[in-house]
């Protein structure tokens, strides 16, 4: 059984403060869009998919709890709009929470012009339509999985591969399964995997602290590396490929992940080793043309300074601390795993744009 970033139920959604893996697993409710927001932006929930999904559910949870029988439709609406700005603001590079938010907005606006809607009404179909975001994202992962296992395997024509990830791009980072690393979930089931080696993934560690507690807790074999060791890695144990997850894929294939995937890139090419970036449509962002467009966020100089809230770092030195890179879309080599399949970069934006027709 995989790890889950959260539990929801009708009324009532918790999730795995992450801050505190692989030390203790803790539970935590959330009860309002406040809360919601707080959790995201402290990163307690963290992962592209994960933030739009606990965003939004943390608005169904305020919405089941206060009861909106009596308000009017037009005040329903607006705390629904007003709300999701809201979330959106908590992590801005993050492209999924900004999707949903765009997309309920326009599923809100056109449910409440709706004949004969009440506020009753209107609040059970923004819930059940944040319920559904749940099923779709495990859904979206496990094609995820499979696409990127076979199209590495048909690739590479090795009989085990090895491969490298960076970051957490598991069940801790989705709704469960997981985008990059859901595709060496589906490897190791395959029985194709002969080793994964990841990233301690600085300063925030999330490879440290949550990959390795996720491949440690389902026996995958693996092996954690400082940052700094990747390009050797790659020369020395015969890596067959590169996987890594994004946070906003634009229409020409640029790619925002966290800090440290751009040189992964590098690193790749040098080597010969394809490069794939695994994203659900929903990470995708067609508005944008190119990477030089996308806010990078910034993040507390203590989380570079600090550890565990102890200083490490020599007091009066200036810290720079961007959450994300950017990696070009001519690095990407293996192409890119979404839900319909695999795609080089100069692929993606018409692939996209037929499914989206289609629907």
């Amino acid at each position: 059984m995989s790890l889950e970033a959260l539990r929801y139920r009708r009324g009532s959604l918790q999730i795995l403060n992450q801050l505190l893996l692989p030390q203790q697993s803790l539970y935590e409710d959330i009860s309002d869009v406040r809360q919601g927001w707080e959790a995201i932006r402290a990163m307690k929930v963290r992962g592209a998919p994960a933030i739009a999904i606990v965003g939004c559910l943390s608005l169904a949870v305020e919405l089941h709890s206060k009861g909106n029988a009596e308000a009017s439709v037009s005040k329903l609406e607006s705390f629904v709009l007003e709300s999701l700005d809201y979330l959106v603001s908590a992590r801005p590079t993050a492209v999924n929470m900004a999707q949903a938010a765009q997309e309920l907005g326009r599923f809100v606006r056109q449910e409440a012009k709706r004949e004969g809607v009440t506020a009753e009404s209107l609040q059970e179909s923004v819930i059940s339509w944040a319920e559904a975001m749940l099923d779709k994202d495990l859904k979206d992962n496990r094609s995820i999985g499979e696409h990127g296992a076979r199209h590495l395997l048909r690739r590479v024509g090795q009989d085990k591969v090895v491969v490298l990830t960076h970051c957490n791009t598991g069940s801790l980072a989705t709704a469960g399964y997981g985008t990059a690393l859901g595709i060496i979930r589906s490897l190791h089931a395959l029985g194709r995997l002969e080793h994964v080696y990841c990233t301690e993934t600085r300063p925030y560690n999330q490879g440290a602290r949550l990959t390795a507690y996720e491949l440690v807790y389902e026996q995958v074999p693996a092996t954690l590396i400082a940052d700094s060791m990747a390009s050797m890695t790659m020369k020395e144990k015969k890596v067959s490929a590169v996987f890594v997850g994004a946070d906003r894929v634009v229409a020409n294939g640029d790619t925002a992940n966290k800090v440290g995937t751009y040189q992964l890139a590098i690193a790749a090419k040098h080597h010969g080793i394809p490069f794939y970036v695994a994203a659900p449509r929903t990470s995708c962002d067609l508005s944008l043309q190119h990477g030089g467009q996308i806010a990078i966020e910034e993040r507390p100089s203590q989380e570079l300074t600090d550890i565990n809230g102890v200083r490490v770092a020599a007091p009066g030195i200036g810290v720079w601390n961007p959450a994300f890179d950017v990696t070009p879309h001519d690095l990407i080599t293996g192409g890119i795993v979404t839900e319909l399949g695999v795609f080089a970069p100069a692929e993606l934006q018409a692939a996209l744009t037929r499914a989206e027709s289609q629907v």
